[in-house]
């Protein structure tokens, strides 16, 4: 029995928010990527989309090792990498908008640990399926590097994930937590590379697997070219499908809301005015599609976004009225609060000052641990 121990939600390539390959995608490469897992076991599997992509893709050979710790240690690895195979096979063709899910293969690995996936592309990819916001660094190095311990043929890197969208282990646990967002869940605002987001806090305060199905700017109603499609659409695929979630966790709508309030958008513009009854109709749609599947369904309301981009009169107001509604309509199954535990004392329509990134929209490192006790009271 397997368990989804670390997920990302594929996107279409892009120009993204930071420099990345998805556009130009791979060819004649190694690309080494590096994952924290929530949970433990001793066989692992990974997941590997191609939703995006318009001609197949072509795995030459995949490996897997535990992650090297340490300043400096870069692409490094801590052991010969496991060689992974799909089917009994080396290599496989995932075809366009195909995905597949690869053999398990015997290595021990603990939660909370960093493990370490090599993919060697050796055909043309074409535009690569990809994650944008990773905060986490992966790399990039010419030819066959499967093998490669020390690192040093990986001379490029991004803070993107490509093609790898979930990892499972060997563990019989039904408990695991899929949080569903923006780029509040994404974790954007948390000191990159140090696995600071409110998932990885979430994970350590309870022990159970913790899903992260956040994509920066993402809507829950209309889809874009940068922030994936939109929330309605993509829960089955990014939570439902998943293994061993008995408990989803669901922030979304503030861009629904905030995106018109602000200056054009160069890939979300115009903008539509969205009204509460419509961000209410948006979630009740996601309730409506958990229901029956045995997962337990928490909404979250939206943090304070006063002084933001985001903000505005009308922002406000709609802001205001969906989480009276998440608070009191007794349609989740349970209700976290995010905006008072967030929220400044004196202005409670602001992040309080410790808790904000410096945008008065994303939280820091401490107010995402103050997220994760939120929601572990409720766990």
């Amino acid at each position: 029995m397997f368990t989804t121990a670390w997920t990302a939600s594929p996107q279409s390539p892009s120009t993204g928010f930071t420099p990345n390959w998805s556009q130009e995608g791979f060819w004649r490469q190694s690309l080494r990527q590096v994952v924290r897992l929530s949970a433990g076991g001793d066989r692992v599997r990974i997941r590997l989309s191609n939703a995006y992509g318009t001609s197949p893709l072509r795995i030459a050979g995949a490996t897997l090792a535990r992650t090297a710790t340490g300043a400096g240690a870069g692409a490094a690895v801590r052991a010969e990498p496991v060689r992974l195979t799909f089917g009994g096979a080396a290599s496989v063709e995932i075809p366009a908008r195909g995905k597949i899910i690869g053999d398990a293969a015997g290595l021990a690995v603990a939660a909370g640990e960093s493990v370490t996936v090599t993919l060697h592309l050796d055909a043309v990819t074409g535009p690569a399926t990809f994650h944008a916001q990773a905060f986490a660094t992966s790399y990039r190095g010419a030819g066959d590097l499967l093998a490669d311990t020390g690192g040093a043929g990986f001379d490029e890197t991004t803070e993107s994930w490509y093609f790898l969208t979930a990892v499972d282990v060997s563990a019989a646990r039904t408990d695991g937590v899929a949080l569903f967002g923006d780029s509040i869940t994404d974790g954007f605002g948390s000191t990159p590379g140090a696995n600071r987001r409110w998932s990885d806090a979430l994970a350590a305060r309870t022990g159970r697997p913790v899903l992260n199905a956040g994509i920066g700017g993402n809507l829950l109603l209309n889809d874009s070219a940068w922030y994936g499609e939109k929330g309605v659409h993509r829960l089955e695929r990014d939570v439902l499908s998943l293994a061993g979630v008995d408990t989803l966790v669901v922030l979304l709508g503030l861009n629904d809301i905030g995106f018109s309030e602000g200056a054009a958008e160069p890939t979300y513009w115009p903008a539509p005015r969205v009204e509460v009854d419509e961000l209410i109709a948006g979630h009740r749609e996601l309730i409506r599609q958990v229901r029956g599947r045995g997962v337990r369904v928490v909404g979250a309301t939206l943090l304070p976004f006063g002084g933001s981009d985001h903000w505005g009169e009308r922002a406000a107001k709609v802001s205001h009225e969906f989480n009276e509604w998440v608070r009191c309509s007794g349609e989740y199954d349970g209700v976290v609060d995010l905006h008072r535990a967030l929220a400044d004392p004196v202005a409670s329509e602001r992040l309080r000052g410790v808790y904000d990134f410096g945008d008065h929209l994303h939280p820091n490192d401490l107010g995402y641990e103050v997220m994760a006790e939120a929601v572990g009271v409720l766990l």
